[in-house]
């Protein structure tokens, strides 16, 4: 079985993996220019001291990680840590590893140590964005009703224009981030 870190040395920097992104670019990279790293909560300063490397298991098509991926990057950019992206349906041993409920969630950020251990993980969604989906979804009608898709669709394009623009949403993704990372650092 392949290992976190063979993925990790095959893997593309995360810059490749956005600049080469198909789908939802311009949003991620919206996101990315927007975003500023808090410098005064010593998040930084721990990641630099124990320099985790991210591998990051995504698609372009997912709107998680096109909220996600700018952030992170911005994080590991002020840490200079190497971050790394892989492909989430190119290979699905790997994703398998990391189930949410059962499922492939993505965006999951595995955070390797200097030997390739696998020392934490994070995703797919901060709780506070996970509580604004399954708000959303309850609103929806029954899966039989003929306008579910319409309104799927609705609430899809809701949930990506707040991700893109409700500044808050970034800083709940910074947050939880920074506190799974940090438990798994100390």
């Amino acid at each position: 079985m392949k290992t976190e870190q063979a993925y990790f040395n095959e893997a593309i920097s995360i810059q490749q993996y956005m600049d080469n992104m198909s789908m939802l670019k311009e949003d991620s990279f919206r996101i990315y220019e927007g975003f500023e790293v808090p410098t005064n909560d010593g998040f930084i300063d721990l990641l630099k001291g124990k320099q985790p490397k991210i591998l990051t298991i995504t698609e372009d098509w997912c709107g998680d990680a096109m909220l996600n991926n700018p952030i992170i990057r911005r994080v590991a950019e002020a840490a200079d840590l190497d971050m790394r992206a892989v492909l989430r349906d190119a290979d699905t041993d790997l994703i398998d590893r990391y189930l949410t409920n059962g499922g492939r969630a993505i965006p999951i950020y595995v955070l390797l140590d200097n030997a390739g251990q696998v020392i934490g993980k994070w995703g797919p969604r901060a709780p506070e964005l996970q509580e604004n989906v399954v708000n959303k979804r309850a609103s929806l009608p029954d899966k039989e009703d003929p306008t579910f898709e319409d309104a799927q669709k609705v609430m899809y394009g809701e949930i990506r224009e707040e991700n893109i623009s409700n500044k808050q949403f970034w800083t709940f993704v910074y947050e939880d981030f920074k506190k799974h990372v940090t438990a798994a650092l100390r």
